[in-house]
């Protein structure tokens, strides 16, 4: 589709036009109302949610988003039919944030209004201001989407649009009345107030515009047709804006009566500085702060705040120049901050404005209170907009105030300035990636982006989308137009650098920080900088006090600075309601630099190393609160940093949900101790960290942690730290997929034996006990049951005389799965013990692992209802938990158990097997839990698929080194294929089957598996 060939049209009836000839849109009021809302959005996208607001009105319980997606999906096809090219020049598309219908800009007259008003407002003179606005409203057929009644017009998407026609509107009558030129544009002011009768602007542009084309009379008359029509519709008395309108003509008649020529009125002030050409995105925001300056009742007040270099300055002039046509009396700015970075005195910025309206001299009063009601008397019954830029105390900002209806101010801050009372709060962030990369396009040219997106897009990024450093980029981009975008990534990719390379001309990234951090006390600036040290993404407030090592309360009132002047950021908050907080990127830098360039680096690691044993102090707390593996608890030599006991015990009233929130700071805490040496932090970090990582399956964590950590201690000599960091990596090696290939088993045995040397080495006896029951669950996969019980009595003895207790309960744990199913009796008498054990340890997580055992056992021995009882309640335990991997566990024998009763259960539960263990690596219940699928799918008679799950179960039991596990289901994997009436793999099968049962030294089945290869 050529850009001309489909037109759209929404400042009237829905409009659709192919090759300029006109198409009847979609006859279905919803799809009308879809195409119009999604055109008038714009680039905007419009959530579902939205949309069903919008286009069903007062239906938005009984419609929901299928019923958008499946009307956005009928206009798609409807659109292509009117324009069936093979390469269309529109879209229609969900892109995150909602539908988005993207056509050129130009094709629809709502786009064309816009660039019109725009470039109007970027005019230098009155005459070409006027052209251009009667340009647009020749656009203008009436209200927006007027055959569309179905519509929510109330929406400011909707309400904004119309919004924008009467300020073009009172622009041009503004500009018309100042260059003589009412004539024409009487006509684009007459068809808008007959659509709407009752709008004041509108009228009063009408009346003034005729009292400029020489017609008074004719506009008194329109006044008093409007001041009845108001009278009886509304029960009041024209507006403001229309009494001023009507007594500026009874002023011209009297000076036209009278006969001296009129005096000049005081000057119309118009310092805003320009706007920048390039304004990219923020399109909420400038909705939201049009909407908030169109009052016309109180003095409006807008307050824009953000870190500095977002923008807030930018935004202000953009809506500012923007909405110069409703405040014709004058546009007023000042920016707050002297070139050394002071405030500067309210009193003179005063004097400045009131010299703008003419006052001046002996007219001025001396004190800031007469200067100030002074200026309040001058702007009633005027329209004036004020831009305060840069205030840092409401103070600066009170005296400057207008108070008169119809004038409207807009202040830009760094702090929150909560103090200045109803006032509409703009909170402005960094932009979205598509937003930065957008911007950069515009300075740099679209071409280049469009060269190198995967550069473009990485330079965003690493401008931290702060729109002050992408400008910079395409500043800098610009004036190098032989660099790539590639280069300027590579360039910026050096941290150490960075901030040096964001600065063009009198722009600097670190200037505009650097401000910010001078209005800071000495104690604040003291914690900006020592914050940036740390390599965590967000920490709570209660770190500010383990930097500093001052009392929480002190500390906590430095965070609370930092907050309030931007440099750091709130980004949510902890379970108990406490916050969580956040450098930005750039500004992290900056604050590193500091540190290096302003701190010993005596005083930068220890506040680092009060820091981490802050975080120790708190997680070791948290684990022993956590359910997990019963190992015996370690502990090492690293300084703990104690927070006061309430908040202590406040912030682990929840320990998972502490933990949850406090993971990737810890995984960050390790990985610092590591880079810096610091072996005791790194190893007791990670080891307090286990029990959780565990319960919630997040073993990638657990094993990065612990091989990062492990491999410090061991090059620093630290035998206790590296064994602690084996165990727990045996522990999860053992049972769960890796990178380590061949022999899981086999591995997991070998390596328990290297970590019983160590804990031997350091006289560890309760680490020795837990590395002698590792060691069992080895031999058990060896077949070697015998040497399993031995050993796990020797760990029971040790656990005993330790009082590990839960060193205790592995060891019966691991007797009871080494008799299994050749001594039932025994097994779960040993299982018994372990779960009274559990119980005594307050472990529910190792309770629920007990019962699953233990359950498993009962089955095994006809206790049918028994076992079945104790697999459920295990799985609620593990439900409440959220432990993925015990959940799939009990599911495992529960779906073991419905197959051999015949239970219709057993299908839909191993599938739940299937899929929880592949969500979360859980290699051995993957395995287990395709055979039972396999030999389920083969009883139903689909021995097609039950070979399918065999071989992948047999493919992992050889992965996974447990033979008898691999020996069964080798068996079954014959009978399937031998149903498949391949005899040949059959055989195959049931060879390798016989060989390993003979492996493991049972005769008897291997006698069994013997008997199907001689049978016929």
């Amino acid at each position: 589709m050529n850009a001309e060939r489909l037109a759209f049209g929404v400042l009237g009836p829905l409009l659709v036009q192919v090759d300029g000839a006109p198409v009847t849109p979609p006859r279905s009021p919803i799809l009308r109302g879809l195409l119009g809302v999604l055109l008038a959005a714009g680039d905007h996208s419009v959530p579902s949610l939205r949309l069903v607001e919008l286009v069903w009105p007062g239906r938005s319980d009984e419609v929901g988003p299928g019923s958008v997606q499946v009307g956005v999906s009928r206009l798609r096809q409807w659109l292509r039919r009117i324009d069936p090219a093979p390469e269309p020049r529109w879209s229609l598309d969900h892109d995150g944030a909602g539908y988005r219908l993207a056509v050129p800009a130009h094709t629809v007259d709502l786009g064309r209004f816009r660039a019109l008003v725009d470039g109007a407002e970027a005019a230098g003179h009155a005459e070409e201001r006027a052209a251009l606005l009667e340009s647009a409203l020749e656009l203008w057929r009436g209200p927006l989407l007027a055959d569309l009644s179905v519509l929510d017009f109330s929406d400011p998407l909707l309400r904004s649009v119309a919004e924008e026609v009467h300020a073009a509107a009172a622009g041009l009558a503004a500009a018309a009345a100042a260059t003589g030129r009412a004539g024409p544009a009487l006509d684009r002011l007459h068809a808008l107030a007959e659509a709407h009768p009752l709008d004041e602007r509108l009228e009063a542009g009408v009346i003034e515009l005729l009292a400029a084309d020489g017609r008074s009379a004719e506009a008194l008359r329109r006044y008093q047709a409007y001041r009845e029509s108001v009278a009886e519709e509304l029960g009041v008395d024209p507006g403001e804006r229309v009494q001023a309108a009507y007594l500026s003509v009874l002023s011209q008649e009297s000076g036209r009566r009278s006969g001296p020529a009129r005096v000049p009125g005081p000057p119309v002030p118009a310092q805003l500085p320009p706007g920048v050409p390039d304004f990219t995105g923020r399109d909420e925001q400038v909705e939201a702060l049009t909407g908030l300056l169109g009052a016309r009742d109180h003095s409006p007040l807008a307050l824009i705040t953000g870190m500095g270099g977002v923008g807030k300055t930018t935004l202000a002039l953009h809506v500012a120049h923007r909405l110069a046509a409703r405040f014709p009396d004058g546009r007023l700015y000042t920016r707050l901050r002297g070139p050394d970075g002071a405030p500067v005195d309210p009193a003179r910025v005063l004097g400045g404005f009131l010299g703008a309206f003419g006052i001046t001299g002996q007219d001025v009063p001396p004190s800031l209170e007469d200067r100030s009601a002074l200026f309040r008397t001058v702007l009633t019954g005027r329209r004036v907009l004020i831009v305060l830029d840069d205030a840092s105390a409401e103070g600066e900002v009170r005296p400057l105030l207008p108070a008169a209806p119809g004038c409207a101010a807009v202040v830009t801050s760094r702090l929150p300035l909560a103090g200045l009372e109803g006032a509409g709060r703009i909170e402005l962030g960094v932009f979205e990636p598509g937003q930065a990369v957008a911007l950069l396009g515009r300075i740099t040219g679209p071409d280049r982006v469009g060269a190198e997106p995967e550069a473009a897009a990485e330079i965003a990024r690493l401008c931290g989308y702060v729109p002050l450093a992408v400008r910079i980029a395409g500043a800098r981009l610009a004036h190098r137009r032989h660099r790539t975008l590639g280069w300027l990534a590579e360039t910026l990719g050096d941290e150490r650098h960075r901030l040096d390379e964001l600065a063009a001309g009198d722009l600097a990234v670190r200037a505009s920080f650097r401000l910010s951090y001078l209005r800071l006390p000495d104690g604040t600036r003291r914690l900006f900088r020592l914050l940036g040290l740390l390599e965590a993404p967000d920490f709570g407030e209660w770190i500010a006090a383990a930097l500093l090592d001052v009392p929480y309360r002190a500390g906590r009132a430095h965070l609370e600075a930092l907050v309030d002047a931007q440099l750091l950021t709130v980004t949510g908050a902890d379970p108990q309601g406490r916050p969580r907080l956040r450098y930005h990127d750039l500004v992290r830098i900056y604050a590193r630099e500091l540190a290096l360039a302003e701190d010993d680096a005596g005083t930068r690691n220890a506040a680092v190393r009060r820091a981490l044993g802050a975080w120790l102090g708190l997680a070791e707390r948290a684990a022993e609160r956590v359910p997990g593996p019963c190992f015996a608890t370690i502990g090492g030599s690293a300084p703990r940093h104690r927070l006061p006991a309430a908040v202590a015990e406040d912030l682990l009233a929840d320990p998972m949900g502490w933990f949850d929130t406090e993971r990737a700071a810890l995984t960050a805490a390790v990985d610092q101790s590591c880079a810096l040496g610091l072996d005791e932090h790194a190893w007791e970090l990670a080891a307090s960290m286990a029990k959780y990582l565990d319960v919630r399956s997040l073993t990638q964590d657990l094993m990065r942690t612990h091989e990062r950590a492990m491999e410090l201690c061991a090059s620093a000599g630290n035998r206790l730290g590296e064994a602690v960091m084996l165990r727990g990596l045996v522990d999860v090696a053992t049972w769960i997929a890796n990178d380590r290939a061949g022999d899981a088993m086999g591995t997991s045995y070998e390596d328990s034996r290297r970590l019983l040397r160590l804990f031997e080495e350091e006289g560890e006896r309760r680490g020795m006990a837990d590395a002698l029951v590792a060691q069992c669950w080895g031999l058990v996969a060896r077949g070697e049951e015998e040497l399993a019980l031995e050993t796990a009595r020797r760990a029971l003895r040790m656990a005993e005389e330790t009082g590990h207790l839960g060193g205790e309960a592995r060891a019966h744990q691991v007797m009871g799965v080494a008799y299994g199913e050749r001594r039932p009796e025994e097994a779960a008498e040993h299982l018994q013990r372990c779960l009274e054990l559990a119980r005594l340890h307050g472990n529910p997580r190792f309770e629920a692992t007990a019962m699953q055992f233990l359950g498993a056992a009962h089955c095994l021995a006809g206790r049918i209802d028994i076992g079945h009882e104790l697999l459920v309640d295990s799985l609620r335990v593990c439900h409440a938990l959220k432990d993925r991997y015990a959940e799939a566990f009990s599911l495992l024998y529960l779906a073991k158990l419905y197959a051999a009763l015949g239970d219709e259960r057993a299908l839909p539960t191993a599938h739940s097997v299937v899929f929880l263990s592949r969500r979360h690596g859980m290699e051995h219940h993957l395995a287990d839990s395709l055979k039972v699928l396999g030999e389920l799918e083969l009883g139903a008679g689909r021995s097609a698929s039950a070979t399918t799950h065999l071989e992948e179960s047999v493919r992992l039991w050889r992965d996974r080194g447990w033979l008898a596990f691999l020996a069964g289901t080798l068996r079954v994997l014959g009978t399937a294929y031998r149903t498949n009436g391949d005899e040949e793999a059959a055989r195959k099968n049931w060879s390798e089957a016989v060989s390993v049962y003979e492996q493991l030294g049972d005769q008897e089945a291997a006698a069994g598996v013997g008997a199907l290869l001689n049978a016929r």
